[in-house]
């Protein structure tokens, strides 16, 4: 009896027992083994769905930048229109409404350099420095996205947005994002710097049916963009995030609050010595008050 009691508890032990035939008898143990060899042709068919998954969104990457546009015409040719200027008329015509279209093209050397700096500094001050993407500011753009659940707008260097202008829509997919970061490095690998800024200054929106620096100014302030002053460079500057909803004349809060801002940047950057940033500032209050200053931040008569 004692003997036959062994012989079960080895069983359940799942060790191995050689009967008389010779032939080896496995215990509870082998069953789990054969369930795991099961488990890992699952884990095969994980791997190779997985695979075909991958290799079918290189293709897709690949068929997508094969079709993007290329930049090197614009070395010294000027778009004759963008993907913006196409969705604000196709969105004007769809409510009914004549689409709109005040543009002028101009070079650095006719821009206030006080305009050109406010724009730098509020849109994108490290441009002369990086590759096309501020890759610290894009670190905690998508850090800031996941946690909001969304994507918001910001990071977005001055050649990314003129990537998104000139070529792509205004939606904020991450399909969109990715073909903005690509077209981005193709307009730093084929043009200079100074070219890319001018493309830019020439076709952002200031404005409902107002693109570039030169009609901004006129727009807004009646003056070429060679004669704006820094506090009026700010101002549009400060538009730049809402351009169809922050106008002067809005009567904006946000406005207002990022001008001046701007203006401060430009002082700490030494743009502007602490007379010329007094001056900026209270032109902005009165600018955005409705009244008119002359150059010496004193309000003009019959204002």
């Amino acid at each position: 009896m004692s003997s036959r009691a062994i012989k079960l508890k080895t069983g359940n032990t799942g060790k191995v027992k050689t009967g008389a035939s010779g032939k080896a008898k496995t215990g509870a143990t082998g069953k789990t083994k054969q369930l795991g060899k099961g488990s890992g042709g699952g884990g095969g068919l994980v791997r190779r769905l997985l695979m075909v998954a991958f290799l079918g969104l290189v293709v897709f990457v690949t068929y997508e930048y094969v079709r993007l546009p290329q930049a090197e015409p614009l070395l010294k040719q000027n778009p004759k229109t963008t993907a913006l200027m196409e969705q604000r008329a196709a969105e004007a015509r769809e409510a009914g409404h004549k689409p709109r279209r005040a543009q002028s093209w101009v070079g650095l050397s006719s821009v206030s350099k006080h305009a050109i700096d406010a724009v730098l500094l509020s849109e994108d001050a490290s441009f002369y420095l990086h590759e096309g993407v501020d890759t610290k500011e894009l670190e905690n753009a998508l850090e800031d996205a996941v946690r909001k659940g969304k994507l918001g707008r910001g990071a977005s260097t001055i050649t990314q947005q003129l990537a998104k202008n000139l070529w792509l829509s205004t939606d904020r997919s991450l399909l969109r994002k990715g073909k903005e970061l690509l077209l981005a490095h193709r307009l730093e690998t084929a043009l200079p710097k100074n070219r890319i800024l001018t493309l830019y200054l020439n076709v952002v929106e200031w404005g409902n049916g107002v693109y570039g620096i030169e009609a901004g100014a006129r727009e807004h302030f009646g003056i070429s963009a060679a004669k704006l002053t820094p506090a009026q460079g700010a101002i549009l500057a400060a538009m730049l995030p809402a351009p169809r909803k922050r106008s002067p004349t809005s009567g904006s809060k946000a406005l207002k609050k990022r001008a001046h801002w701007v203006i401060e940047q430009m002082e700490a950057v030494k743009r502007l010595n602490a007379e010329q940033a007094r001056v900026a500032h209270a032109e902005v209050d009165d600018i955005l008050s409705g009244k008119k200053v002359d150059e010496t931040g004193e309000e003009e008569e019959g204002s």
